[in-house]
């Protein structure tokens, strides 16, 4: 084994897995598979001989999860990189790796081509991100969508956030400015303020409980 090799332990509770797990590395130099665990216990209490320097790890595992058991494995290791696996691609998941300190996360099934593309993004970028997970991400900070509110009002409120004026919003939804002023109305009064500036305030206020409930 090169000096520069990174050796990595794998922690999913799918035994039909384990004995594929190191096909993933024959013949490869820039990676050691050290083992493939059942548990997050398990790998903590073999944590000091092996010593790994990334660990793949199912999200969701009976016993201490796989999320939350980034906060053990930090412990041991503060350089440590944690790569998150899942069959589910919800961003609630994804984003609670994230908030522990996971390094990357993969939905599964997965492929040898994607596991070692992974790793090599996390030694290229320390992140390992790909296509769908990256959408998932982006797309839960660009939706502006208000319950409370109508599709009509949304589409308005997406515009006054963006720094459009009436008239500019009237334009960009072929209406009248009169009609958006009436829609605007009906936005303050379901906001319960009588100003833009406080309307801006209290949608952006509503967005930030939504993301943190998400």
């Amino acid at each position: 084994m090169k000096t520069n090799t990174l050796k990595i332990a794998i922690i999913d509770n799918d035994d039909a897995l384990a004995p594929i797990y190191p096909t993933y590395f024959e013949a490869n130099e820039s990676y050691e598979l050290l083992g493939t665990y059942r548990s997050v216990q398990q790998l903590l209490s073999d944590f000091g001989q092996q010593n790994p320097d990334i660990i793949l790890c199912e999200a969701q595992l009976s016993g201490i999860s796989g999320i939350d058991g980034l906060e053990y494995f930090y412990k041991k290791n503060e350089n440590l990189q944690v790569l998150m696996m899942s069959q589910k691609n919800d961003f609630k998941l994804i984003k609670e790796a994230f908030k522990k300190g996971a390094c990357g996360f993969l939905i599964k099934p997965l492929t040898k081509e994607r596991v070692l593309r992974a790793l090599d993004a996390l030694g290229q970028h320390g992140v390992a991100l790909e296509l769908d997970v990256a959408k998932k991400i982006i797309n839960s900070f660009q939706t502006k969508s208000f319950d409370s509110f109508s599709r009509k009002e949304n589409e308005i409120i997406e515009l006054l956030t963006q720094g459009f004026t009436y008239k500019m919003i009237a334009d960009k939804l072929c209406v009248t400015p009169s009609a958006v002023n009436f829609h605007i109305q009906n936005i303050y009064v379901k906001l319960n303020v009588n100003s833009k500036s406080e309307a801006l305030q209290k949608l952006k206020e509503i967005e930030l409980r939504q993301l943190n409930a998400a």
